[in-house]
């Protein structure tokens, strides 16, 4: 079996999304959520969010669906410069459905692909998501 399986397909307004999101100036933290549409098996856009924390992020999650999130981050550094790192976050609870899982599990290389980004992490639990995490996961 192929390790690229691509159950669900990308609509191009999801792609124009995810490049408008990259090349987007604001000095803010925010999130593009995206979902799968079970029924017409293909992505789609759950919620665009600007100025949001990872905690606030974290509460406005379903905690029993996954959803794929790319966040971009306003990080401050020791020497004092600010970056804004991106990156693409597969959020899977441990008790959702199956088949979810699996349609999520299928489509989330392609889509990481289609974002374009390297910095790739997994949540299995929405406490996990925490400012902390994902400063450790973007200084290493």
């Amino acid at each position: 079996m192929s390790h690229n399986v691509k159950v669900c397909d990308i609509e191009d307004d999801v792609k124009e999304a995810l490049k408008a999101f990259r090349f987007r100036k604001s000095d803010k933290n925010a999130a593009l959520i995206l979902k799968v549409d079970r029924e017409k098996q293909k992505i789609c856009i759950d919620e665009q969010l600007e100025d949001v924390s990872p905690d606030d992020l974290r509460e406005l999650l379903p905690s029993h669906q996954p959803r794929f999130v790319v966040y971009s981050y306003r990080m401050e550094h020791k020497d004092g410069r600010i970056s804004f790192p991106m990156c693409f976050i597969y959020i899977t609870p441990r008790d959702s459905q199956m088949e979810l899982q699996i349609m999520y599990a299928g489509t989330k290389l392609a889509l990481q692909k289609e974002a374009d980004l390297t910095r790739v992490y997994e949540v299995r639990e929405l406490d996990e998501l925490t400012e902390e995490w994902l400063q450790e996961k973007l200084s290493k």
